[in-house]
């Protein structure tokens, strides 16, 4: 009788402990995801934060079917010490163990970062951090930090040549320092061997090579003649001529709904006055990207020293090697402005 007494709870344990077995797989590994099929949710944890953020995040937007479930699962692996913050993505069917695993791995997903059409420090931190936990105001401070530079090996007027336009996959809590170290990284990539020679046979380092890419970019948006509107520019550095570019007078003003640079403009007096002082300005004065500066690296060889727009207003540019050449040039497309500027008149009447 006893042995059949304990024969009975024998089972009734077992029965019992595989049902409690059963009941703690069921909550770690079926979906506990309140998201339709395909549906999907990001949400941001903190880098100062604690786990505490992510009940209150899980809470807020009802991301569960269980919170309870959740929570004992986090408690019983220990998710408090392991937890880290990101930007993660929750998607529908995620079990409560796949999410306890991906926030203590730290597998969030990344932020893709475009930057192009920079003229600025302020432009540039508003753009990037925008879209990463630092924000503008610590990536602005940190890029305006002389020590930032120096780190480098660059100042804090060429400073920006650093950060070549394109688009980077970087995870949103990136600090200010880390996002500046990956574009040194990037820039490191890009100078390699050939394009390190191509700077010394022009004469110029990659820091001047970029800023001259600035310019270049400043004059036109057609690709198809920056190699050429390059070889202007440097065959007026290697005879010792002003560069008398107007977008580094533009940028040294700092008014940038200037779109035609009069006598006034030019007596402005900057360090990116080309007009008034030799050589390169000190620093760029937008972010070329990666296919201007090798426009710049493999310029056009010509005997060219001038160049003006196009009196068909096509962006394209008349090129020549005298200065009477020049002026003929110019006197054909002030010509054609004038007769348009007349015809926009008329028709404003």
């Amino acid at each position: 009788m006893k042995k059949k007494i304990l024969i009975v709870v024998f089972f009734v344990l077992l029965i019992a402990g595989t049902a409690a077995a059963w009941f703690v797989y069921s909550k770690a590994f079926s979906n506990n995801v309140n998201l339709k099929a395909k549906a999907e949710k990001i949400i941001y944890l903190p880098t100062d934060g604690n786990i505490q953020n992510l009940y209150d995040t899980l809470q807020k937007y009802e991301i569960l079917k269980s919170f309870s479930s959740f929570k004992m699962l986090a408690g019983y692996k220990n998710l408090e010490n392991k937890y880290k913050p990101g930007r993660y993505l929750i998607t529908a069917g995620m079990t409560n163990n796949a999410l306890v695993n991906m926030f203590a791995s730290g597998r969030q997903i990344p932020v893709k970062i475009t930057f192009n059409n920079i003229r600025t420090r302020e432009e540039l931190s508003k753009r990037v951090g925008s879209q990463l936990e630092c924000g503008e105001e610590s990536l602005l401070k940190t890029l305006t930090n002389k020590n930032t530079a120096e780190k480098f090996d660059l100042n804090e007027d060429n400073f920006l040549v650093l950060f070549i336009p394109n688009t980077y996959e970087l995870y949103w809590n990136t600090s200010a320092e880390q996002f500046i170290d990956r574009m040194h990284s990037e820039w490191e990539k890009f100078w390699t061997a050939d394009r390190m020679k191509k700077a010394e046979n022009i004469g110029l380092t990659p820091a001047e090579v970029s800023v001259l890419a600035s310019i270049v970019k400043g004059e036109t948006n057609k690709s198809d003649e920056m190699d050429e509107i390059a070889g202007v520019y440097i065959n007026r550095l290697n005879k010792g001529w002003k560069l008398q570019a107007d977008p580094t007078v533009v940028f040294g003003i700092g008014d940038f709904t200037i779109t035609r640079v009069l006598k006034k403009h030019l007596e402005f007096d900057s360090p990116y006055n080309t007009y008034m002082y030799e050589g390169l300005p000190p620093g760029p004065i937008n972010l070329p990207d990666a296919t201007v500066i090798d426009k710049v690296l493999n310029y056009t060889h010509h005997d060219y020293m001038y160049f003006c727009a196009r009196e068909d207003f096509s962006g394209y540019h008349n090129f020549a090697v005298t200065s009477a050449q020049h002026s003929a040039n110019a006197r054909k497309y002030q010509q054609a402005l004038n007769i348009w500027e007349k015809k926009k008149r008329a028709a404003g009447k």
